[in-house]
């Protein structure tokens, strides 16, 4: 949920490859319906000045959408599995995504591509966050490793 500049947004996605973004206190009815994605979506995130939403799915891929309009803005591709989560840099800047490949991948999300690609666990990805200074990414895995990437 986002409660940045304008009236709060919730964004949902689900296993049917669809995100929908809503205006809760302004209608029942959700503002848009955002697709694209070709499997199902495990997270869905907007960024901290709410500016951007992100959402990770079993099609290997992140997608970018306008967390005002919920139109499409990018597809950001690396991956060569599932993307199982994501995370936000606190500065809106920067987007980990971690994955079933066994591989984190920091994306800059102006530029919309790849920052840093991150091998180093044993198997499957399945939590990726940022320190709260954004000089650091912790991410756990299949691997039972906790892993600290610095910037």
């Amino acid at each position: 949920m986002c409660t940045g500049q304008g009236p709060e947004r919730l964004v949902s996605g689900s296993d049917d490859f669809t995100l929908f973004l809503w205006s809760p206190a302004e209608d029942k009815k959700p503002l848009a319906r955002m697709t694209g994605h070709q499997a199902l979506i495990n997270q869905v995130l907007f960024s901290p000045d709410s500016r951007t939403v992100a959402s990770a799915s079993f099609d290997k891929s992140v997608k970018l959408w306008d967390g005002r309009t919920g139109r499409y803005l990018a597809s950001l591709r690396g991956h060569v599995a599932a993307v199982y989560q994501i995370a936000w840099s606190a500065d809106s800047r920067l987007l980990v995504s971690g994955s079933s490949d066994s591989t984190l991948k920091v994306w800059d999300v102006k530029a919309r591509k790849l920052a840093a690609d991150l091998p180093g666990h044993a198997d499957e990805v399945y939590a990726v966050d940022w320190s709260p200074d954004g000089q650091r990414v912790a991410s756990g895995g299949k691997d039972k490793c906790l892993r600290i990437w610095r910037r």
